[in-house]
């Protein structure tokens, strides 16, 4: 990026920011709606991927071993 295309300042601050609870609880929510995705037969490969990935960070943010 060139140094003139940058804006003065960050264009957000501190409030903007999640703790790890505050990440992990809005997370477990969308675990908890992909999973109610998938068991309405709106699944796909994708889908379970996605839904891997974010029980993988869940158990991140939670300190858990996988």
């Amino acid at each position: 990026m060139d140094a003139n295309e940058r804006i003065a300042l960050d264009d957000w601050a501190d409030q903007d920011l999640l703790t790890k609870s505050e990440a992990a609880e809005r997370l477990v929510v969308e675990i908890d709606e992909t999973v109610a995705k998938i068991e309405a037969g709106q699944g796909s490969d994708m889908l379970e991927r996605r839904l891997a990935g974010m029980r993988e960070a869940l158990a991140n943010f939670r300190g858990e071993d996988g």
